[in-house]
């Protein structure tokens, strides 16, 4: 079986019988292992203390006194944010609860790095075993904000860390008629490059093509259907659409902030300007296996999800909006 996306620490955890992810001491221990909280070493004895003291016991309980002693203010940040996360996962049994309850509004002052971390790792466990690597690149859209690759025929994302830098007309293994430096190559993953992916899933360096009449939007549902089945328990098929006006909006989930902006517009009857619709990534039918979980008026009715891109041609999903906008009976109950 391939491993894939090893630098989460996926392999510090343990599963429960339940197959959520339960935290352990090396898992807390690789976070203040990090070089943002490493103390220089003209660093206040406060901070060399509690460094030292948390890498050898990296449960033990720390007060808000003694991260105000912190002599350096963005250290003193660092790891008033750090030791929050800790806490949000020693009160849970699992990384999953911790998310839902995270999500569910418990905590709300997280950076989203911690968040993106999260749920980079959830994801790991809920795809373990998975074979499709285009499932696995669809999932970096989950925690890794992406951004649209210039492409006449194709709509193509490069993770936006990697390609943020570079020329933003970067040579694209799949257009090799484009003439540029060769440092600014991307390699779009596809039928002939797919097993490459397991030793470089750790780089995000690889294109991912959303076409629609690709196979990127069923990679992507596949992914999205994945992630609800292991965080809520929930049975669900979704399938891409390749139309606005094959959707009914009676109830819609925006995967990202742009979205649901549009989707309330359209949900208020107005008409989208070409501007606003070309802003569309992917939209997608979601329907329950057992209709009996939605909510009165939408048994038997489908719920349709949104993916935009910013103006400034960004994508930032929003994989929470899947776990707490669906119009499920008691969705606060599921754990």
């Amino acid at each position: 079986m391939n491993d894939f996306w090893i630098a989460c620490g996926h392999h510090l955890l343990e599963r429960d019988d339940s197959g959520g992810l339960r935290v352990t001491d090396e898992f807390l221990k690789a976070y203040f292992a990090r070089p943002e909280l490493m103390p220089p070493d003209d660093a206040c004895p406060v901070e060399l203390r509690l460094h030292r003291e948390l890498l050898a016991d990296p449960r033990q309980p720390v007060t808000a006194d003694e991260i105000a002693a912190i002599a350096d203010d963005d250290a003193r940040e660092n790891w008033r944010f750090v030791l929050a996360f800790r806490d949000l996962l020693l009160r849970h049994p699992t990384l999953e609860a911790a998310y839902l309850a995270l999500v569910r509004g418990a905590v709300n002052d997280l950076p989203p790095l911690f968040i993106n971390q999260l749920v980079h790792v959830i994801l790991r466990n809920a795809l373990d075993g998975c074979e499709d690597t285009f499932v696995l690149r669809a999932a970096e859209l989950f925690f890794r904000p992406q951004r649209i690759l210039p492409h006449e025929q194709a709509l193509l994302l490069g993770d936006d860390e990697i390609v943020g830098g570079r020329s933003p007309t970067p040579v694209l293994s799949l257009i090799s008629m484009l003439a540029a430096a060769a440092e600014t190559r991307i390699d779009v993953l596809s039928g002939d490059n797919v097993d490459s992916y397991w030793q470089r899933s750790d780089q995000f360096d690889m294109a991912f093509d959303l076409t629609p009449a690709g196979r990127g939007p069923k990679a992507l549902a596949q992914a999205m259907t994945c992630w609800i089945s292991h965080l809520l328990g929930v049975e669900v098929a979704i399938e891409p659409l390749r139309e606005l006006r094959d959707a009914r909006f009676t109830w819609y989930v925006g995967l990202d902030t742009d979205a649901t902006n549009l989707g309330d517009r359209l949900w208020h009857g107005e008409e989208l300007d070409d501007r606003s619709a070309g802003r569309v990534l992917a939209l997608f039918r979601l329907t329950f296996a057992d209709a009996s979980l939605a909510v009165e008026d939408m048994q038997g009715e489908p719920v349709y999800l949104i993916l935009t891109m910013t103006p400034d041609q960004k994508v930032r999903m929003k994989p929470q909006n899947l776990l707490t906008g669906l119009p499920m009976n008691r969705l606060e109950m599921v754990t």
